[in-house]
């Protein structure tokens, strides 16, 4: 029997405000924010020279609007999901009434790769940036991993990640409006640094760079100092237009997080309205920021710089701050408290999602009770957020962040096909449901998000695919152990 969890169900849960249920503290701008803050960390700063050396040039512009267009359609079929099911879970929840127990209960495991791994790993990258910007005072061996080692020197805990994850879950445990309040200061912060970049390097944008706009068909491959092919351009997607779509491939990463907001759903105080404002609307704000931002960094050095490891590959936007905008050395700084600010609310983002997620388990009874016990005063799950902090603080502590490779990718776009799919299937199942906002040209946009997602999976390297397969096959182990007999459903 396939269980599937009505919709009269969850709208009764939706609408509960007891002691029981999350508090609806957040508007329209907390949940714009959420999605802002998700999604401009480090990849703004590191994939647009990436996709610009390495596929684009200064059609990385371009790019930015591919993978826009490519992440609007899950943003959509997102969208019409909180406005009708304004509830905790997100992906998890709408496969629970779409697709039954084990496909939900699969996405929801699957979650755990994109927000608790994501989490763990951008907490790493954090330490790593901290140190960086204090000139290296912190020793090595308290900032990277027993399993690591430079020069004889072996790491004993990553100590600034342990740091920023206990401050960051102490804010989640004290209230959703306070954890919304300080991630929209650090949105503040992290935004006015690239509007400051774009405004200030307009000025340095030089025509000849853009010029041609593409990469040519007949570019040489490029070298480094020694000799060697640093980057070569004569695969079918690697220049013109061609290289566009490839360009699109490397930042889509880049836009991954708006889907987070929609774990907030049960705490929105006006869901049906602002559920839709949120997701599309952090898209929007970031699609136009990131293109100005391709647009300047493009503008101010060529293309050619972002491909040599010794030039602007590894940071980027510091190079081109260095070598072409005299006298701004002490934006290049701004740019790593930017960055810094991006890793500090991804991580609050991501924790805040996973614990909703586990919530929303363990009220169905997959995952036990402690997962959805709330804090008598400040009615957040703050037992799931302490699970959380040694779980995922142990991972950054005693684990190097390159073990988590692009399985947080695989469980974005793993829940990005199954949330298009299940907009179309539920439009066959209820037609009548009350749609808030809804989903335009159904079945082809759900049809083109899901297709999109599912050859960005396949994209994966097979290492990640292997790892990802047999995290999904624990899962099922977990689930038909334990889950299945607690069930409340069954």
């Amino acid at each position: 029997m396939k269980f599937t969890k009505s919709l009269t169900t969850l709208l009764a849960e939706a609408n509960n405000t007891g002691e029981g249920s999350l508090k609806r503290t957040l508007g329209s701008w907390n949940l714009v924010a959420l999605g802002i803050g998700a999604i401009i960390g480090a990849g703004l700063f590191v994939r647009t020279a990436a996709a610009a050396g390495e596929a684009a040039g200064a059609g990385v512009t371009l790019s930015f609007v591919v993978a826009a267009i490519g992440c609007a359609f899950a943003g959509l079929c997102y969208a019409e999901f909180a406005a009708m099911i304004p509830i905790a879970g997100s992906a998890y929840t709408y496969a629970y009434t779409t697709m039954g127990e084990v496909v939900a209960w699969i996405i929801g495991w699957a979650l755990i790769m994109e927000y608790a791994l994501g989490a763990a790993t951008v907490s790493i990258a954090w330490s790593e940036y901290l140190n960086k910007l204090l000139g290296g005072v912190i020793p090595y061996e308290w900032t990277h991993s027993p399993f690591e080692s430079l020069n004889g020197v072996s790491g004993v805990v990553n100590l600034p990640a342990l740091v920023i994850l206990l401050l960051i879950t102490l804010v989640l445990i004290k209230g959703t409006k306070e954890s919304a309040s300080l991630n929209g200061i650090i949105v503040f912060v992290k935004v006015a640094i690239v509007l400051i970049f774009i405004v200030v390097g307009w000025q340095f944008i030089k025509p000849e760079n853009h010029t041609p706009y593409f990469i040519p068909a007949d570019q040489p491959p490029l070298l480094d100092a020694s000799g060697k092919v640093v980057a070569d351009y004569s695969g079918a997607f690697k220049h013109g237009w061609g290289g566009v779509l490839g360009g699109a491939a490397i930042v889509f990463f880049a836009f991954i997080g708006f889907d987070a907001v929609s774990t907030a759903a049960q705490e929105a105080k006006n869901p049906k309205r602002d559920m839709p404002i949120g997701i599309l609307g952090s898209l929007v704000v970031c699609t136009i920021l990131y293109i100005l931002f391709g647009h300047v960094l493009t503008g101010v050095a060529p293309w050619t710089d972002f491909v040599d490891p010794l030039k602007g590959r590894e940071a980027s936007v510091a190079y081109a701050i260095s070598n072409y905008m005299t006298g701004y050395g002490w934006l290049a700084t701004a740019v790593t408290v930017a960055i810094l600010a991006g890793f500090s609310s991804v991580i609050l983002v991501m924790l805040m999602g996973q614990s909703r997620v586990f919530f929303s388990m363990a009220n169905d009874g997959l995952l036990p009770k402690v997962f959805s016990d709330l804090h008598p005063k400040y009615r957040t799950p703050y037992k799931s957020n302490w699970i959380l902090f040694v779980f995922v603080g142990g991972f950054a502590a005693f684990v190097p962040g390159s073990v988590a490779g692009d399985l947080t990718s695989f469980g974005t776009l793993f829940a990005f096909v199954l949330v298009s799919a299940g907009i179309w299937i539920l439009r066959v199942k209820s037609p009548e449901m009350e749609r808030p906002f809804k989903t335009p040209l159904v079945p082809l946009v759900p049809i083109l998000g899901a297709v999109i997602c599912l050859a960005m999976i396949f994209a994966l390297d097979a290492q990640t695919l292997k790892v990802a397969f047999g995290w999904m096959i624990l899962g099922l182990v977990v689930y038909f152990v334990y889950s299945r007999k607690h069930s409340k459903l069954n």
